[in-house]
């Protein structure tokens, strides 16, 4: 008798937080960065173009609407700053633009989009020499830094587009360089089409059936914090609640935006949402089957902590099915990740040299994961964009590697997560009702992530708990309640509300406090503190001065495309590369130390950020400081290995 196939569930989420600064006249205006561009060209089109390679294979994306929404801000005319500066003629530059482009434009994984390519390496080596730079080179730059962004098909040849445009960049980098203005111009042309294109190859795939998109509340906010703060659950010695903010009808709303704005989009309700962060709790589940949401997701810690004893999660029979949530006369499907596996591809299997013998472990793993026996499904999910930077060939390889062994292995059939529930006769799977689930008691009110520092366990304390996060919350509570005081409603003042709940996006406080270091928490600092600021500009009124106050100290940071020369004396300095590597330092004539740069996790460019941030002594004048590039692909003779003593002084 053959044996039940495994049912498997990958969803890749793909997010950004909202960039637009919202003190502009109209939020079709300027991004301050650029990740949601640069991903559209290398990650949001091909992520679903390269499903469409592989027919046999089914999976979930995930597209968030604060996604979503700028994605069509770009094809209707917004711009960000480093588009901007990519279109200005080099010649017409001021000398702080050029400055900000030899700062920023290589803002890109060394050694799998700089030093692949020989002109752009060659103008990396010229910056880390402080060499001047022509103009001719400067313009060599702007290009360079865009074509690194474009997904590995457009730099090799002609791909044609679902909605029928053909893309390709590959003249350009075969040409290499001496570029001029018109063909940077020709280069911007080419990515808009791709951003064009990522809605209606998303809405195709679905449409066939090969894939399932999912979507999330609109701007990403922890909704169990926004229902209730003192719901949080916390498990770090010291950490403390802000003042209480309780704001279901907000959770609520970010909820039926999102099911609203899907719907104009993909011609359907989404049938299911990946929470942002997972994060779940009992109090949750009545709001997302209000607004016809089937089933959500969160992580295998999450059910392992849930009912009054607790689930045996580890156990493959328990983890591999959904649960049903109740509560009171609402119910939904919960699915819960794979965690080991999940971070597996996020975060280890670009090490292999081999990525087919990285696939085969995935599906070994998973086998081993999910026992056979019964009607089992394992959930796979994690960020669809950040992790392929750390891979070769922007990971095409391992995908394919990947689709086409699940594709082929008799004991495996990839599903989306409604298609297991809805059932394919098709496809041999069967429906799964919510009511024939195991009820989950109590659901546990924490999410994917254990914060470092606390105790074992998933919770909420990479959002709240610590002081910069907590006065956040308190900057948020103010601005919540000025607009109860004024009489304001979604309706009476919209521009207001979209302000507010783009601050209760979980992006803000994520960088805040200790526990998550992206090497650059003042950028998203103030961008939070501005759309707070923007909720009083809608009002008519001033805002408060504390807004203008950070929350994060400052931070001084060196890099090798801006090697600063001094710090202030009271300042923090922030060392940070694109490559894992030892530093080596001291203080004036103290003993030297040596220390592993620490990954800077979650950043949203995907760039794989290494940093070691240093407390600047009282008293000091100087430090001293050499790099050693610990990546697996050096070679050991390149720029990242050159280890002069750099010298910051203190002033």
């Amino acid at each position: 008798m053959q044996r039940p196939k495994i049912q498997l569930a990958i969803l890749w989420h793909q997010h950004q937080p909202m960039y637009a600064h919202p003190t502009a006249e109209s939020r079709r205006g300027r991004f301050g960065q650029p990740w949601v561009r640069l991903h559209a060209i290398r990650d949001y089109y091909s992520m679903a173009a390269l499903i469409a390679e592989h027919p046999d294979l089914h999976l979930t994306i995930n597209l968030t609407p604060v996604l979503l929404r700028q994605i069509e801000d770009y094809t209707e005319g917004a711009t960000d700053i480093a588009l901007d500066l990519t279109r200005r003629p080099a010649e017409d530059l001021s000398p702080e633009e050029r400055e900000r482009i030899l700062t920023t434009f290589f803002d890109a994984d060394w050694h799998h989009q700089i030093f692949p390519h020989l002109r752009y390496k060659e103008l990396f080596e010229r910056r880390r020499e402080g060499a001047d730079f022509t103009s001719q080179e400067v313009r060599d730059l702007q290009m360079w830094f865009n074509l690194a962004w474009f997904g590995k098909e457009f730099r090799d040849g002609d791909v044609q587009l679902i909605t029928g445009e053909t893309v390709t960049v590959s003249h350009f980098v075969e040409l290499g360089e001496g570029f001029t203005v018109e063909q940077i111009g020709a280069m911007i042309e080419e990515q808009l089409k791709i951003l064009r294109a990522v809605v209606p190859v998303h809405r195709a795939l679905q449409d066939r059936g090969q894939i399932e998109v999912s979507t999330t509340p609109f701007y990403h906010p922890i909704l169990p914090l926004l229902i209730d703060s003192d719901s949080a659950t916390l498990d770090r010695a010291g950490a403390t609640l802000p003042n209480r903010f309780a704001y279901p009808q907000d959770a609520d709303a970010q909820v039926k935006r999102a099911v609203d704005f899907y719907t104009a989009r993909f011609g359907r309700r989404p049938r299911g949402m990946w929470p942002a962060e997972g994060a779940v709790s009992q109090s949750v589940v009545p709001i997302f089957a209000r607004h016809g949401v089937e089933w959500i997701a969160t992580d295998r810690d999450v059910l392992l902590h849930s009912g009054r004893w607790g689930y045996e999660a580890y156990r493959g029979d328990v983890l591999c099915r959904p649960y049903r949530a109740e509560a009171g006369s609402h119910a939904i499907s919960v699915f819960f990740r794979d965690p080991e596996l999940s971070d597996a591809v996020g975060f280890h299997y670009y090490d292999y040299s081999d990525y087919h013998a990285a696939a085969r472990h995935f599906v070994d793993t998973m086998k081993r994961h999910c026992v056979h026996g019964g009607d089992r499904i394992h959930t796979v999910i994690l960020d669809g964009e950040n992790a392929w930077g750390a891979y070769r060939e922007d990971a095409r390889p391992f995908l394919h590697a990947l689709y086409g062994l699940l594709e082929s292995d008799p004991e495996i059939v990839t599903v989306t997560l409604a298609e297991y529930l809805s059932g394919n006769a098709t496809r041999g799977i069967r429906p799964h009702s919510l009511y024939e689930q195991e009820k989950v008691h109590d659901l546990y009110s924490g999410s994917w992530i254990d914060e470092m520092g606390s105790a074992p366990g998933p919770d909420h304390g990479t959002w709240i708990g610590e002081e910069e996060e907590n006065r956040a919350w308190e900057l948020l509570l103010q601005a919540r309640e000025s607009l109860d005081a004024a009489g304001a409603t979604p309706d009476s003042t919209p521009d207001a509300f979209e302000s507010l709940y783009a601050a209760e996006g979980s992006d803000w406080f994520w960088w805040f406090g200790a526990d998550q270091d992206s090497g650059r928490d003042w950028e998203f600092d103030e961008l939070f503190r501005a759309h707070l600021r923007n909720v009083y500009r809608a009002l008519g009124r001033s805002a408060p001065s504390e807004l203008d106050r950070p929350v994060v100290p400052h931070v001084a940071v060196w890099t090798f495309s801006d090697p600063i020369s001094s710090v202030w004396k009271g300042d923090r300095l922030s060392i940070q590369t694109h490559c894992p590597g030892d530093l080596t330092w001291h203080w004036d004539a103290e003993p030297a130390a040596t220390t592993p740069l620490e990954p800077a996790g979650g950043v949203m460019a995907g760039t794989g950020r290494y940093y070691k941030t240093l407390e600047v002594p009282i008293g000091a004048h100087r430090l001293h400081f050499t790099f050693g590039c610990t990546h697996r692909d050096c070679d050991e003779r390149d720029v990242c290995c050159r280890e002069a003593y750099q010298v910051v002084q203190v002033r």
